[in-house]
């Protein structure tokens, strides 16, 4: 049973009280407690708002994919079961194979959601950190367009340091940079904004070798554009369209070396 939620209950523990709030999850009384303390408390206000918008975007912008076909048949016959020699009566690997199959169905549904068809992994986190961004108070931790100012911030935070370009002069100053994490690393990714929208830059060590220089793709309402450059590989990713996003990496991949 939850605890009472009363005035004493520790900030941290609101927070995460917020949660099983909006998930249906409290007694009507400590419900209606915490209510109070949100429509008192500024800070537990702003998270019941950050957490309502961040689920409105993931239902707008993840849509759930039916499980493929023959998906059920290959997972059987990759775990040793057949159809065509029913086993006399349930054995031990019969139910371990049973749980492990109800395990990967039940997750194929939300793995199919969050990841592109391609699998890209990076793609797929350079889109959840941007995301990340746009909930936030601010999509920055260092708000600077002074490219003299932000790229030496990323100094000692980042294995390595992006290429920053004044673009102000060509319609998409630079606003500022904050550290990402994409594949249990942190990134340095540059902000650059166009009129109302946002452009997260992301400069990834490239590792994904056999992956072309260059690529675009769209994955959950977003475009997004990578190249390489001396080992980096960069990711653009915006709500821009994609004839406004190609014109802001040609601008910046054409600006002369720093």
């Amino acid at each position: 049973m939850t605890n009472p939620v009363n005035a004493s209950t520790p900030a941290d523990e609101s927070l995460l009280l917020i949660h099983a709030y909006l998930d249906g999850e409290l007694d009507p009384a400590n419900a209606i407690a915490l209510e109070r303390r949100i429509e008192s408390d500024p800070v537990l206000a702003a998270e019941r708002m950050r957490i309502e918008t961040l689920r409105r975007a993931l239902r707008e912008r993840v849509a759930v994919k039916p499980l493929p076909p023959g998906l059920r048949g290959r997972i059987e016959k990759a775990i040793g079961l057949s159809r065509a020699q029913p086993k006399p009566g349930p054995s031990w690997r019969a139910l371990a194979a049973s749980v492990a199959l109800a395990v990967i169905a039940s997750s194929g549904a939300t793995f199919l959601a969050l990841h592109d068809a391609t699998g890209d992994r990076v793609a797929v986190e350079i889109v959840d950190d941007h995301l990340r961004a746009l909930m936030a108070p601010a999509p920055i931790d260092v708000r600077s367009s002074d490219r003299h100012t932000v790229k030496p911030w990323f100094n000692g935070r980042t294995p390595q340091a992006p290429r920053v370009v004044d673009l102000a002069q060509d319609g998409f100053p630079l606003v500022g940079g904050r550290i990402d994490v994409i594949a249990g690393a942190p990134v340095p990714t540059l902000v650059y904004q166009h009129r109302e929208h946002i452009i997260s830059l992301s400069a990834v060590l490239d590792t994904i070798k056999a992956t072309p220089p260059e690529s675009r793709r769209t994955m959950r309402g977003y475009n997004l554009v990578r190249w390489v450059d001396n080992g980096i590989a960069y990711w653009a990713i915006s709500d821009l369209g994609s004839t406004d996003l190609d014109a802001f990496v040609r601008l910046f991949r054409a600006a002369p070396p720093e």
